[in-house]
């Protein structure tokens, strides 16, 4: 019998290139020194220079602290009084019967402060004034930071003026801690109020907190930002 035929070498078989992958870069996390900044308050800039400054805030830093340490002998300088935030606050209990209301105060506030105001609902029901708890009766806003600074400074030179036969605002509208509250008849005073858009005319209350603790001290300090108080010569600022 005839040998068996040599077996032919397999031819091996080529291997195909690979796909090359392109290696897309992850999305990169925000770095320390960027979440620290996200979280820093809109006047606060870590690298300084790129937020305008509120005019009334440096001249607080660089004027105010200086003549309050020396006229109420503080020697620690947290012990300054400073203000701490600005509180308007509209009262609307019609709004339990027209949402309308409602939607202009919200609107009007806003317009005035530039931040969205929170809407203020009853807590408990009132059958005299036909309310019934989670009713919207009215809204507010709290101004902090470049907002607060800058709404004191468009109160005081633009609006204060605009008061009818104005003779100061009254001293005695402090709470006994520093805080001063006052009201406004007309929302119409503000010039970010377009009259011709105005339905229906309310008025409103502001509340300057600050960390005065006396009343004295509160009045000084407000004085010195250049709150016109009755019966005292206004400081210009």
């Amino acid at each position: 019998m005839a040998d068996a035929k040599e077996k032919e070498p397999k031819a091996e078989k080529a291997e195909a290139p690979k796909p090359k992958v392109e290696k897309t870069e992850k999305p990169r996390g925000k770095s320390k020194a960027e979440k620290v900044s996200a979280a820093l308050p809109i006047d606060e800039d870590p690298n300084t220079g790129s937020f305008p400054k509120p005019r009334l805030r440096e001249h607080y830093r660089g004027t105010v602290k200086a003549k309050l340490s020396r006229q109420f002998g503080f020697t620690n300088p947290h012990q300054v009084p400073r203000l701490l935030k600005i509180v308007l606050n509209v009262g609307a209990g019609a709004a339990a019967k027209n949402a309308k209301v409602l939607d202009a105060v919200v609107n009007e506030l806003a317009a005035i402060t530039g931040q969205k105001p929170m809407v203020n609902k009853a807590k408990k029901d009132i059958s005299n004034f036909s309310l019934r708890a989670g009713v919207p009766i009215g809204a507010s806003v709290t101004l902090r930071g470049a907002r607060m600074w800058e709404f004191l400074d468009r109160f005081i030179s633009v609006t204060v003026p605009r008061f009818r036969d104005f003779r100061g605002l009254p001293t005695r509208s402090f709470d006994g801690r520093g805080n001063y509250t006052m009201g406004i008849k007309e929302q119409l005073v503000f010039p970010e109020i377009d009259y011709d858009k105005v339905e229906t005319i309310h008025g409103m209350d502001i509340t300057f907190v600050t960390s005065a603790g006396r009343d004295d001290v509160g009045m000084a300090l407000l004085r010195e930002m250049g709150m016109p108080f009755r019966g005292e010569t206004p400081v210009v600022v």
